[in-house]
């Protein structure tokens, strides 16, 4: 097994729509897909989420979005996260109902400059105790 495939039993777990995503990896449109990201230092992800009680997979939900917040990752309502741009990155993209929308996203910290430079932009650490 590659980093690119997964075995038909492991596959077989997977609620059908994911398993079609992960079926979808080795076909020649997709990966000439994959090819052409590359070239703008992109790639390809099944968006999904995990049930909090089985740790199963399912699909992501279409008013959830990934979050990655102190190396830790939450899912989080899709409203919620894009009331607040400024303190969120996105870094995953889907076509939903004829639009880009975020699917998965970091927060942000934005740490205190001398006045006049632009401060440096940095990804929400865990913060060790």
């Amino acid at each position: 097994m590659t980093t690119a495939t997964v075995s038909r039993n492991t596959a077989q777990c997977l609620p059908p729509g994911l398993r079609s995503s992960q079926a979808a990896v080795q076909l020649p449109e997709v990966q000439e897909m994959l090819r052409r990201l590359s070239g703008h230092g992109l790639g390809i992800f099944m968006p999904h989420m995990h049930d909090e009680r089985t740790g199963d997979f399912l699909s992501l939900l279409d008013d959830v979005t990934q979050v990655e917040a102190g190396l830790e990752v939450s899912f989080r309502s899709t409203a919620e996260i894009a009331k607040q741009g400024d303190r969120f990155l996105p870094v995953a993209w889907l076509w939903r109902a004829g639009a880009v929308t975020t699917a998965a996203a970091c927060e942000m910290v934005e740490p205190k400059s001398p006045e006049g430079d632009e401060p440096p932009i940095k990804h929400k650490m865990r913060v060790r105790g």
